[in-house]
């Protein structure tokens, strides 16, 4: 029996004072290879992903995570924060903070890794197009899990309600809405299910002005507008259920077949719903199994195009 992770509980403090709760996953007994920074969802928090993080720390793979702006435990005690991320700028910005001072607390010593799920999936992609040079020539590579790069269409707004929602948000940009997702499209784990509609802190509320902005991110990626190239070297893997009823698999596919990257990895879960990571039985496993394969395969190479494997794409 894998003897559980070591956590530790902190706060990351962003540079307009606000703190942000963070923790970090280690193993007592196996050596560190890599870092991996980990960037939550929509309606989610860092402490929701069930196995994942304990199986990445028992192959070696530290994890970092906070609970974002306006989500988890960063707002618990205020629920007027709730959903208050701010504009697409300030989430980058709160992104590239926390990846600096990760940067500087490892000191080169562990090649360093990002993913994000949904939401923050979709934050990892805009990232490597927008985020700080000198910051993302430090990272070893980026791993997105069923990103939002478009909503399904058992998902989706009408239009109406989407023009009307960003006219509104220039004018009220604070204003708080529930945007209420399906529990039952997380998993095919029904008690998946239950646990993320009993969840508290997975608490639905964003602001006119984050969920404009969480839109028009996606709608960037799917539309070609932020557009991500070779210039530094980029590894790319991205993972998605070809039956997820949230974010769009489809999207995602095409996302991948135009993106020119050397190396990308398109790892398609046949069947499989939204939170990989929780899906039943064998299948979480498989699935961090997968991301701690794919990070430690490059934890010794070199950031040269030589050393890249072959563009593939997989499925499950």
């Amino acid at each position: 029996m894998e003897q559980a992770p070591v956590t530790e509980e902190g706060e990351h403090v962003l540079p307009d004072g606000t703190k942000l709760y963070s923790k970090l996953w280690k193993s007592s007994t196996v050596p560190p290879s890599a870092l991996l920074i980990f960037i939550h969802g929509f309606s989610d928090h860092i402490n929701a992903y069930n196995e994942l993080f304990p199986i990445l720390t028992s192959r070696g793979i530290q994890t970092f995570g906070v609970d974002q702006r306006g989500w988890g435990r960063s707002v618990s005690s205020s629920p007027t924060l709730r959903g208050l991320t701010g504009p697409t700028a300030t989430v980058l910005a709160d992104m590239s903070s926390i990846i600096e001072t990760q940067l500087k607390k490892n000191q080169g010593k562990l090649p360093v890794f990002l993913m994000g799920h949904s939401m923050g999936g979709a934050q990892v992609l805009q990232w490597i197009a927008r985020g700080p040079v000198e910051l993302r020539q430090q990272l070893h590579g980026y791993l997105a899990e069923s990103p939002f790069i478009a909503l399904h269409k058992d998902s989706q707004p009408a239009r109406f309600t989407v023009v009307a929602g960003r006219m509104a948000a220039r004018l009220l940009p604070k204003r708080q809405m529930v945007q209420k997702l399906d529990p039952n499209m997380m998993s095919r784990d029904p008690e998946v299910c239950r646990q993320y509609d009993a969840d508290k802190l997975c608490h639905d509320t964003g602001t006119l002005e984050g969920l404009a902005g969480m839109l028009q991110r996606a709608e960037e990626l799917e539309r070609g507008v932020v557009t991500i190239t070779e210039e530094d070297d980029l590894r790319i893997w991205v993972g998605h259920g070809s039956g997820d009823k949230v974010c769009s698999f489809d999207a995602t596919q095409k996302f991948m077949d135009r993106l020119r990257v050397k190396d990308k990895e398109f790892k398609i879960y046949d069947g499989w719903f939204h939170k990989l990571h929780a899906e039943p039985e064998h299948d979480k496993i498989v699935f961090a199994n997968e991301v701690a394969d794919w990070i430690l395969a490059r934890t010794t190479q070199a950031r040269s195009p030589s050393s890249h494997p072959t563009e593939s794409q997989s499925k499950l």
